[in-house]
């Protein structure tokens, strides 16, 4: 047994001298590539402060050239330039944007009330159901009874745009899904809707810039969120034709409702708001002028409405196949 246990000790103590005969050697190596390494950075750097071939800078040890989290992070993307300056916050938020309509002063005052005569059934079906939905949320917002203060319509304009940013979210994903589903082409309607969406949903953090709802108001927004997207995510399975008209008519009640609040805002009716300075990230979205007001950041918001009513009605008319007929960014009123 005594021999049994020494042969065991020596054998492991030769097996322990080869694993650091090993290590030795691998670091004799590492060395030799890092000063290998550092030499021809150095041949680099001087080579570019003669023929300008190589850009010098000044590179850490070999072992920090194996790539870190914290050096693909600080690594400019192959199209950027070196040169460039730091850009700015309000840059840095305009460059995560999707592309969205930018208003002239021209556009703004153009937007109409406007109307699709319904036609068909389906048509029928949608107008209907959005004048059912108008009806009640005119009671619940009390947009009927009594005078139309800067909070009331602070309330309905954060409960719209909570449901207006919901179809083309999920009319871009039923659609993006059903393009991988049958391994077919799209034609460009996700982009749009999801345009839409994004674009709604602005709408709503500048309310919030002037507005935080309270507990219950959220709690109200999460069931409302939570009923509306499952019955717009199945009907647009069923009939995307009435989802898209039925957008098309919400729109045209979001136009008449914010050319309400203009004329309140004109006649006197809100007079925080005729002065009131336009959140700075209303101004960065629509690029209005420093000294806009609230006037005109509704102004934009119903030209975006406009343009939101002729995109579903358009959509909602042509065959489910045919290229969306709408660029990104277009403005179309």
């Amino acid at each position: 047994m005594t021999t049994i246990r020494i042969g065991r000790v020596y054998g492991s103590g030769r097996l322990l001298n080869a694993y650091v005969a090993l290590a030795k050697q691998q670091r004799a190596c590492f060395g030799q590539t890092a000063h290998l390494a550092n030499n021809i950075q150095i041949q680099r750097s001087h080579a570019g402060k003669s023929s300008g071939d190589f850009v010098v800078s000044s590179v850490p040890p070999v072992r920090s050239l194996f790539t870190t989290t914290t050096n693909q992070q600080n690594l400019p993307h192959f199209k950027e330039s070196l040169d460039a300056k730091p850009s700015s916050a309000n840059a840095d938020d305009r460059s995560y944007l999707l592309p969205h309509p930018i208003w002239t002063e021209d556009d703004v005052y153009k937007v109409e009330i406007t109307h699709e005569p319904p036609k068909t059934k389906i048509d029928k079906a949608a107008y209907y159901s959005v004048q059912a939905l108008r009806s009640l949320f005119d009671l619940v917002s009390l947009y009927k009874i009594g005078p139309m203060t800067e909070n009331k319509w602070l309330n309905r304009i954060i409960m719209l745009e909570t449901v207006a940013g919901v179809p083309g979210m999920i009319g871009g994903m039923a659609r993006h899904l059903k393009s991988l589903r049958k391994l077919s082409r799209d034609h460009g309607w996700i982009h749009t809707l999801l345009e839409e969406a994004e674009n709604e949903r602005m709408h709503l953090m500048t309310a919030l810039e002037l507005k935080q709802p309270g507990t219950l108001f959220r709690g109200v927004i999460i069931g409302a969120q939570g009923v509306f997207v499952n019955m717009f995510f199945i009907a647009y399975l069923l009939s995307p034709r009435f989802c898209h008209r039925f957008v098309g008519y919400l729109e045209e009640e979001a136009v008449k409702t914010y050319t309400y609040c203009i004329e309140c805002i004109d006649n006197g009716k809100l007079p925080v708001w005729k002065n009131l300075k336009a959140p700075p990230i209303a101004v960065n979205y629509w690029k209005l002028k420093e000294d806009a007001t609230m006037r005109d950041v509704i102004l934009a918001i119903r030209a975006d409405e406009a343009h939101h009513r002729v995109v579903n009605h358009t959509l909602s008319s042509i065959h489910l196949d045919d290229p969306n007929p709408f660029h990104p960014g277009q403005r179309k009123l």
